[in-house]
């Protein structure tokens, strides 16, 4: 999926979100437990991680222009894809255990921790395919996902 040409807003300001995908984008809690509560067959598919510099639009929220571990993975729910996932994850010691995750789910690991802080969400649309995106700030590291929920997932 491209991300680089989509126009984030605040949540807080975007209106006409349909119906059935407003509960998954202004959920503030872990995305991986909500599927696990809704999905009897919950996987994660790494489709790709590599060291890179993130997107513009990307650096300017994780105030990073330093090399990053860019992952993108399927959520799968009864083994059909859900949601697509992209993180950008700068490379530094605050997030060293989080780039040998494998196909562990990040959210696993961001909302068990207390000291991780999420910020603000923002919100995109592309078609028919919502996303959401927010950063993680870990000791002083910020990173950054995003969440696209396909439409099978509300359909």
């Amino acid at each position: 999926m491209n991300t680089e040409n989509l126009i984030w807003k605040n949540l807080d300001t975007q209106t006409g979100i349909p119906a059935l995908v407003k509960p998954w984008l202004i959920d503030d809690t872990s995305l991986t437990k909500k599927l696990k509560q809704n999905f009897a067959n919950f996987a994660v598919t790494v489709l790709s991680q590599t060291q890179g510099k993130a997107q513009n639009n990307e650096m300017g929220l994780i105030h990073s222009n330093a090399d990053c571990i860019i992952r993108e993975v399927e959520l799968l729910g009864n083994q059909q894809a859900v949601v697509f996932a992209r993180s950008i994850i700068p490379i530094t010691n605050d997030t060293k255990d989080l780039i040998a995750i494998g196909s562990r789910p990040l959210g696993e690991i961001l909302f068990n921790n207390p000291d991780i802080v999420r910020g603000k969400l923002q919100i995109t649309q592309s078609g028919n395919i919502w996303g959401r995106r927010s950063t993680f700030t870990i000791g002083k590291t910020q990173l950054l996902v995003s969440e696209f929920f396909l439409e099978r997932l509300y359909a």
